[in-house]
């Protein structure tokens, strides 16, 4: 896997170019925030209309990690659907797309604050979830080793672009969200900046892959509430 190399509690682990988080020991993949059928809820809501295929993008890519790793098991770290009613809402091609993933691999959905976890689907369903010395959970939690979590969506600025990207110090791993039409939070916002050290880094996703310091200048103008990094919709989920 062409990852970044990241050590947490003693385990060895890869940060993905596509913010997916890959432990090779476990052959366990992790993402974070994927908010499948969040251009469907917004229209439900009222909202913005977007162009319908967010569920299959995410998906997509989703599939594309899971060929390049061939995972034995997946954690979904929570807000795997914009909300309740999507999941009952989601394709039938994506729901056989979702589910030929599935087959043949333990499946964790971690409950976030959009849903509980789309249970008609399958799969392992827990408030959080230990393997080693790693816990997966939504949201972080100060105070807490070895830690996996989403939630905050982050994102740092570099180059005058804003990218999604991993937050992490010695005691976890903060994701970015995986999901299509998804905004994010600046990387050194105070909600960010208050569970992690002053030691912490932003580790930008793609290519190449790029760390800075938390606390480097021009990481927080202008990222809060910034674009999506495949659409349109802002916002954190």
């Amino acid at each position: 896997m062409n990852g970044t190399a990241v050590s947490l509690a003693g385990a060895e682990l890869s940060a993905l170019p596509s913010g997916a988080l890959w432990w090779p020991a476990e052959r366990l993949l992790v993402v974070a925030d994927l908010h499948l059928g969040r251009s469907e809820r917004l229209a439900r809501r009222g909202g913005a209309l977007l162009p319908p295929y967010d569920s299959a993008d995410t998906l997509a890519r989703l599939d594309a990690e899971i060929a390049a790793a061939r995972p034995a098991a997946v954690v979904a770290l929570g807000d795997s659907f914009d909300d309740a009613e999507a999941g009952a809402a989601l394709p039938e091609a994506a729901r056989l797309s979702l589910a030929r993933m599935m087959a043949g691999r333990h499946w964790v959905w971690i409950a976030g604050n959009h849903d509980p976890g789309p249970i008609e689907i399958g799969g392992t369903h827990r408030a959080e979830w230990r393997c080693g010395p790693l816990v997966f959970r939504h949201i972080a939690r100060p105070g807490v080793e070895g830690e996996v979590s989403g939630h905050f969506h982050p994102k740092a600025r570099v180059g005058g672009l804003a990218r999604p990207c991993f937050v992490l110090d010695r005691a976890r791993i903060i994701l970015p969200a995986f999901g299509t039409y998804t905004g994010g939070l600046a990387a050194d916002a105070p909600a960010l900046a208050a569970l992690v050290s002053p030691a912490a880094c932003a580790l930008l996703v793609g290519q190449p892959p790029i760390r800075l310091p938390l606390a480097a200048a021009g990481l927080r103008r202008g990222v809060r509430a910034s674009p999506g990094r495949r659409g349109p919709a802002g916002g954190l989920g």
